[in-house]
């Protein structure tokens, strides 16, 4: 610990030892005796040498300083328990507490002390640890052996130490060049490596882009393969059934009961597949972001009894259907067909898996999310763990006797999933093999909701992302905008900034990672809450996103978590964003 003189405490026992040695002072012959024997002392108390130098420079500094005061005076080595103290007498009315040689002693020993009461000036030098350490006798017969020096000898003395102190630094200046040297061979090969990274992903994003633009291609001629494969399957239907409705309807020719029979097996066997043709090409619409649904209000207890009678044909002797509304929902602002689709195919799944038991549809109103919930619930077969996601894949059915006695195509779960997300709602499915299944469509109220935030920008080039966001952020987002890119997404928050943005990563022109930067910078930006909405892996994601959500299988329950996440607040019911 270095103290300086002008505000030094008393240091009590630190100062106080063994005399070793006394040495008057009183001329330059002197000062230079007493560096000579304080160097000899701190080597004979066990000092390194460069602290035997110090040791020496500052009582020559303090010599010299006492020298100006032209009176004689003396200085006194004492050893301490674990220090080397010298301790110099002051001539009275001395007064050079914050003399330049005091200043620089201060600085080469570990503590000084001017004391006016005592008319003294100490300095303590710490011994090393984990040395043996002689006694003050061994120190004081080692002295008696030295032989007096002049002032030549010591001057001698001191330039041998300069220059050994010189080639120190020499040599620690020449190690300080080698490793400048390494650190810049370091740098220079990290710069290579990071340019040659950067190549890589500038490679892999033009690669990703290809990929893109290759998927977007191959989805545009799925679509029209369905759309044209529907037209082209639903007109025959059509004329198939409308053909049995003549030859069984009123004013066709009469026909006998088992000619009726199989005429209606063929209409009803017309039906299921226009049926299908129907699911197959809403699937292939709601893939691509176009079902556009079409709010009107709904009856639900209706609905409910609608179902409950259509279905009641296909209920098994040892099963019951049952469906309940709550009192406080009885109706509802949604897409009818739409939403007779999902029931109808929950239900439908439900009374084909179930033996025995019951399969009940139970409606109500969530008043904390302000959604209308319906749930289908059996007594059936259940779903094992390790299906349960695997069945909202098209065509997958999970394998076992009752499935192939069933039969079936493998899109009542997907399908109807897809309608409920067009709708802005949720499905989910829990089950337990042998128990049952439960499976909770979540809609959201139409009539009674107050938008959580007022204005949401959505970033990206995937026109069918943007289209999906926007159908799960209705109602939530008092206004949606669009922008195809990041220099698009400028334009838009200049003349409208949002309250939250959603960015993609990966997009041409001005990439998501740059237009975060770029909205750093802009004082009327960098507030915007931002989600990055992306593909791209966790290390590419850049530190201005507050929420950070994966593109793959995105839900609207999770991306209206991430939306209240970033807000910083939870869904209040009761107020919008502004």
């Amino acid at each position: 610990m270095r103290r300086e003189t002008g505000d030094l405490p008393r240091a009590g026992g630190d100062m106080d030892g063994e005399e070793l040695i006394r040495t008057p002072v009183r001329d330059e012959q002197d000062v230079f005796a007493m560096r000579r024997l304080g160097r000899e002392v701190a080597e004979a108390a066990g000092l390194e040498t460069q602290d035997q130098i110090r040791m020496a420079t500052a009582l020559s500094e303090i010599g010299r300083e006492v020298l100006g005061e032209k009176a004689e005076t003396f200085a006194t080595f004492l050893l301490g328990q674990d220090s080397l103290v010298v301790t110099i007498d002051l001539p009275a009315k001395a007064g050079f507490g914050s003399a330049d040689g005091v200043t620089l002693a201060g600085r080469l020993v570990d503590v000084i002390e001017l004391d006016p009461a005592r008319g003294t000036i100490s300095m303590l030098k710490r011994l090393p640890l984990g040395r043996p350490r002689p006694s003050a006798a061994e120190i004081r017969a080692k002295l008696a052996k030295l032989t007096p020096a002049t002032a030549l000898d010591e001057l001698r003395q001191q330039n041998h130490e300069l220059a050994a102190t010189l080639e120190e630094v020499l040599q620690l200046n020449s190690e300080l060049q080698e490793t400048n040297q390494g650190v810049l061979a370091l740098y220079n090969q990290l710069s290579e490596e990071l340019e040659e990274t950067n190549r890589g992903v500038v490679a892999l994003y033009a690669e990703l882009d290809e990929k893109s633009a290759q998927l977007r291609e191959a989805s545009a001629a799925k679509d029209r393969f369905w759309a044209t494969v529907s037209h082209e399957l639903r007109t025959p239907l059509n004329s198939i059934i409308g053909l049995v409705r003549l030859l069984v309807g009123p004013g066709g020719e009469p026909l006998a009961d088992e000619q009726v029979h199989q005429i209606q097996l063929i209409g009803s066997s017309a039906e299921t597949l226009l049926n299908l043709v129907s699911e197959l090409l809403d699937m292939a619409k709601a893939q691509a972001g176009r079902l556009d649904p079409q709010p009107s209000p709904v009856d639900l207890v209706a609905l409910a009894e609608r179902l409950r009678m259509t279905l009641r044909p296909t209920v098994g002797t040892r099963v019951s259907l049952s469906a309940r509304v709550a009192d406080d929902v009885v109706e509802m602002l949604a897409d009818e067909t739409m939403l007779t689709r999902v029931l109808r195919n929950l239900l439908s799944n439900a009374l084909k898996f179930t033996e025995e038991g019951e399969v009940r549809l139970d409606v109500s109103f969530d008043a904390a999310t302000h959604e209308i919930v319906f749930r289908v619930t059996d007594t059936g077969i259940g779903v094992p763990e390790e299906h349960q996601e695997r069945v909202f894949e098209e065509f997958y059915q999970v394998p076992g006797p009752i499935q192939v006695r069933a039969k079936g195509t493998g899109l009542g779960l997907p399908y109807a999933r897809r309608l409920a997300e067009a709708m802005g709602g949720t499905l989910r499915l829990a089950s337990t093999a042998g128990e049952g299944t439960t499976v909770t469509v979540r809609l959201p109220n139409l009539d009674n909701r107050v938008p959580v935030v007022d204005r949401v920008l959505v970033v990206d080039d995937d026109d069918e992302f943007r289209a999906t966001v926007r159908r799960m952020l209705s109602g939530f987002a008092a206004h949606i905008d669009e922008a195809s890119d990041g220099l698009v997404a400028l334009e838009t928050m200049a003349r409208n900034p949002p309250d939250l943005a959603l960015v993609d990563l990966l997009m041409p022109r001005l990439d998501g990672a740059a237009l975060l930067q770029r909205m750093a910078e802009d004082e009327r930006l960098r507030e915007v809450p931002v989600i990055v909405v992306t593909v791209a892996s966790s290390h590419q994601y850049p530190q201005e996103a507050r929420t950070v959500v994966p593109k793959q299988g995105l839900r609207r329950e999770s991306l209206l978590a991430a939306v209240r996440n970033a807000l910083g607040r939870e869904h209040d019911s009761g107020a919008g964003a502004r």
